[in-house]
């Protein structure tokens, strides 16, 4: 019996290839392919493995696990990678070697296999995720076979391979550049924007138009959290509403987008070791992590708060890293999910042209006290009480002072 491979199968050029390789080399193909959001024709993707040789298809919408499992707990988080990257193709990397694991499992394969290069970020997300979940996996990365990149130096040995196997691709020549696509985000890397002077066109936007084409029109909406999660979202001029979590974040995308706000060009570091350039398009979440960031200042308290933030920086480098399904990211979900408990209220937003404007914010969990915080109001604080508490956190600024004095005039003497 030939021996059961699950492949985590795109309907590109790539993975079409590695498709028809892999059978060509004895082994049952079942492509796997995962409806993370991205803009694809299913249907055809089914039909074209099909065509290939794969002995089963499997296309698993994942679009609102992918929001609630996954996005919005990296909102709740404030994840956010190198203080810029938000994470979209980070993020669902794990929910699809998740489900690939569990078809695994089900169909009896004992391997599976996926078309991400030796020289980025996703492979190692992919593979990582595979030993979390099935101990003992094979894994397959043609990518990081002698034998494949041998026959396969670049996009020219694709092509031919493909016409030689009459292989279907969309067009000989691609786009100048490569894109990953979702419902979160969609990235756009490599080709010509290997040079980082290379100064992104607004036909390459797909999910939101560049903020100086916005409409000179401001867009004011409110966004409603619970326990750190949004739960509803109204648009205050036309009172459209959203309070389903998938249906939330498409809007978020749309109203984004048309107003210009997501767009991130950046030079990151890969896990491995590289520099890439990467532009990104991220235009509902980069409204929801402005929001949340909002409602936690009013909310949160501040040793909370201050923990939280220590956190957050290694939560975004698991993500980004790979480690998903890992104890210590157990770990950190628990505390970031403690720290959410009062994370209620309300912010309500500008969008202009880019921006995005904080109106103001209310909270059943207000830790803002305005007679406290006034200045024209006692409000219960004694003012004089501030002259003991700059006093205590002087004594060990003054001491300081005695030393660096002392030794310079021992200098002096020297």
């Amino acid at each position: 019996m030939k021996e059961k491979v699950v492949l985590a199968y795109s309907g590109g050029l790539d993975t079409s290839v590695i498709l028809k390789w892999l059978i060509e080399k004895g082994y049952e193909i079942i492509a796997f392919v995962a409806d993370v959001g991205q803009a694809e024709d299913f249907e055809e993707c089914r039909k074209k493995a099909l065509l290939l040789g794969a002995s089963k298809v499997i296309v698993s919408d994942l679009k609102k696990e992918f929001i609630d499992g996954y996005v919005l707990k990296a909102v709740k988080a404030n994840a956010i990678y190198e203080d810029r990257y938000l994470l979209g193709t980070s993020l669902a990397r794990p929910l699809i070697a998740l489900k690939q694991i569990e078809i695994a499992k089900a169909e009896g394969a004992k391997a599976v296999a996926h078309g991400a290069t030796g020289k980025g970020n996703d492979q190692v997300r992919f593979e990582l995720s595979y030993y979390a979940l099935m101990p003992g996996v094979k894994v397959i990365a043609p990518w990081k076979d002698r034998e494949f990149l041998a026959t396969f130096k670049g996009r020219t040995d694709l092509l031919k391979y493909a016409a030689e196997k009459n292989i279907p691709v969309k067009a000989s020549i691609a786009k100048p550049y490569s894109e990953d696509d979702n419902l979160m985000h969609i990235s756009h890397e490599a080709g010509v924007l290997e040079d980082p002077m290379y100064t992104l066109h607004k036909s390459m936007l797909q999910k939101m138009v560049m903020p100086q084409d916005a409409p000179d029109v401001e867009t004011r909406i409110v966004i409603d959290f619970k326990d750190g999660l949004p739960v509803k979202v109204l648009n205050k001029d036309d009172g459209t509403e959203k309070t389903e979590s998938y249906e939330m974040f498409v809007y978020l995308n749309e109203i984004a987008g048309k107003n210009g706000i997501g767009l991130l060009d950046m030079v990151e570091n890969r896990f491995v070791g590289i520099k890439s350039r990467g532009v990104y398009e991220t235009p509902g979440a980069t409204i929801l992590y402005a929001a949340h960031r909002d409602i936690e200042g009013i909310a949160m308290d501040r040793e909370v708060m201050r923990l939280r933030n220590m956190l957050t920086p290694k939560f975004s480098e698991l993500i980004y890293n790979g480690f998903w399904f890992s104890p210590e990211m157990d770990f950190l979900m628990a505390a970031v999910d403690k720290s959410q408990e009062l994370i209620d209220g309300s912010v309500h937003l500008c969008l202009y042209k880019g921006n995005i404007i904080i109106e103001g914010r209310e909270s059943p969990s207000s830790l803002y006290n305005k007679n406290l915080s006034s200045m024209d109001i006692e409000g219960g604080f004694d003012q004089t009480d501030s002259k003991g508490f700059i006093k205590i956190n002087a004594i060990r600024l003054m001491a300081h002072r005695a030393i660096v004095e002392s030794g310079r005039k021992k200098s002096t003497l020297g």
